[in-house]
């Protein structure tokens, strides 16, 4: 035996520099995936609580004895009760998402949309049909 060693050295430097910068970026990534799990749980409970209270408020409205419709600022109808459908003969499906003109005389529907949008700009109610 000749008592002889054979070796090589390397440098680990960078290659230890580059494994410390990917595992800062998968601290980041976990984190913001974190974040982003958190955010979501918190909306479908959002979505869980505006779902039953949606029901609730369904529930008040078709347990009224009036025709009652929720219409929004362009007058698009959003919901609709039970006594509405009775009376005028369409189902919730048929009312939803129309203007809520469609319940009117040709000559009052013709000046809803215009009356909404004065009341929306001033603020002042003025009933169709009344001075």
């Amino acid at each position: 035996e000749s008592g002889l060693i054979c070796g090589f050295i390397r440098d680990l430097t960078s290659e230890k520099k580059s494994q410390a910068v990917i595992l800062e970026k998968e601290r980041e990534l976990f984190n913001k995936e974190t974040q982003l799990i958190k955010k979501h749980t918190e909306a479908k409970t959002i979505l869980n609580d505006l779902v039953k209270n949606q029901s609730v408020v369904m529930g008040i409205l078709d347990a009224s004895f009036h025709s009652l419709f929720v219409i929004d600022d362009h007058c698009i109808i959003h919901m609709v009760n039970k006594k509405s459908c009775e009376d005028f003969g369409w189902t919730k499906e048929e009312f939803l998402g129309r203007n809520i003109s469609m319940i009117m005389t040709p000559d009052v529907a013709a000046n809803h949309d215009q009356f909404m949008k004065n009341y929306l700009s001033t603020g002042i109610k003025k009933m169709i049909g009344t001075q």
